[in-house]
């Protein structure tokens, strides 16, 4: 388990590290200068005096520092949801293996429980990790050691809610970034209004390039922030979606390959 947290952590950590740089690089490379080329022309053809149409160019929407940090908030959320997402799959796998070899009409009684162990205790160390060895094999150590059929359905029981509690605790980064990414936005919302403000005065004069380009600011980060909160948060949900049913899964598949197997003289 330390060994799956220290390379869990070391993942998030590289993740993190190559958003920031695809990101930056893709930024310095395309948006920013495609944004101040665009800028750029529509402010020569504002300063011939000729009539034209503003277009909205998605590079001027995205060019601030707050979408950029929006963007790689987002990359590394998703990556730490594909990471457990792969390790959901491996152990939703497992639910189509007989991990339990036991035939159509036996009974296991406690003193066969060690025999039945020995197939789940043969398994690669990564699998016994996982959720349905582990839990088959602590309802067969507890019905060898007490015999009660009743204690193994509160072993799995048991089991699975302990792995459910901590499913669902290890998305709290996931829900701290879904809370950042809009919070970034507002900030770049009230730093826009700011900056629009402090240019109050040239737009007395007649000049409101500088309010309009400040509010811009303010208005496109919320917008980004908003519809990327909305990506992560769906893709969260199906995450916890696909959590869930794992852990359902295994449970019925203990009752069905386990429990109605159990007999006590």
């Amino acid at each position: 388990m330390k060994q799956k947290l220290s390379s869990e952590f070391i993942f998030q950590l590289f993740a993190l590290l190559i958003a920031v740089i695809v990101v930056h690089t893709i930024y310095v490379g395309l948006v920013r200068p495609a944004a101040d080329a665009h800028i750029k022309k529509e402010a020569a053809l504002q300063a011939a005096g000729t009539e034209y149409v503003p277009e909205r160019s998605m590079a001027v929407v995205l060019k601030d520092y707050e979408q950029e940090s929006c963007f790689i908030l987002l990359i590394w959320a998703l990556a730490i949801m594909f990471y457990k997402a792969r390790r959901g799959v491996h152990e939703q796998q497992l639910l189509d293996r007989r991990l339990l070899d036991i035939p159509e009409g036996t009974s296991v009684l406690p003193e066969d429980a060690r025999e039945y162990s020995r197939s789940l205790e043969a398994l690669p160390e990564r699998e016994q990790d996982y959720l349905l060895p582990r839990t088959l094999l602590s309802a067969l150590q507890r019905f060898a050691t007490t015999c009660s059929i009743q204690a193994v359905s509160d072993t799995i029981k048991e089991s699975c809610e302990v792995e459910s509690d901590r499913l669902d605790s290890e998305l709290s980064m996931v829900r701290y970034i879904a809370w950042a990414i809009p919070s970034i936005g507002f900030i770049g919302t009230v730093r826009g209004i700011g900056d629009a403000l402090g240019q109050a005065y040239k737009a007395v004069e007649g000049d409101i390039s500088g309010v309009t380009v400040s509010l811009g600011v303010a208005f496109n980060s919320t917008f980004v922030a908003l519809v990327l909160s909305i990506v992560l948060m769906f893709c969260l949900h199906q995450l916890q979606l696909t959590q869930e049913r794992l852990v359902l899964d295994c449970q019925r598949y203990c009752d069905k390959r386990l429990l109605r197997f159990l007999v006590v003289h």
